[in-house]
């Protein structure tokens, strides 16, 4: 997965906006004002891609366990976000898997009045 797929992939998602809120590297994803992804565009120029999802906690800890890229979530809750490690031994399908699961988890935390304007 490249920069390009990754990025049209989570625009791609139903009233999803993009942001810079922390500096210029981290590209953050939203959907009601709400994080579910966030990346260093940097690690992706240096070929260490790698992008924070939400998570259940229950699933998180079994796909650290499945696997070696994926980590607790730097500068996260490491109960709730994993960071993934792009272009490793996670394929892609997976990794775009991921992405709706934490796109689905933040989009459920919303209020039903927020849910209901962002579909």
């Amino acid at each position: 997965m490249n920069l390009e797929n990754f990025y049209e992939y989570c625009l791609s998602k139903k009233a999803v906006t993009e942001h810079f809120p922390f500096d210029k590297d981290t590209l953050v994803f939203k959907v009601g004002g709400k994080i579910f992804a966030s990346s260093s565009l940097r690690q992706w120029e240096k070929g260490e891609a790698s992008v924070n999802l939400k998570c259940d906690p229950e699933r998180a800890q079994e796909l650290r366990a499945q696997y070696d890229d994926i980590k607790p979530g730097w500068h996260a809750s490491k109960i709730h976000w994993n960071t993934v490690a792009i272009n490793k031994e996670v394929k892609d399908i997976l990794v775009k898997e991921l992405i709706d699961h934490s796109y689905e988890l933040v989009h459920k935390s919303l209020s039903k009045k927020m849910q209901m304007d962002v579909f």
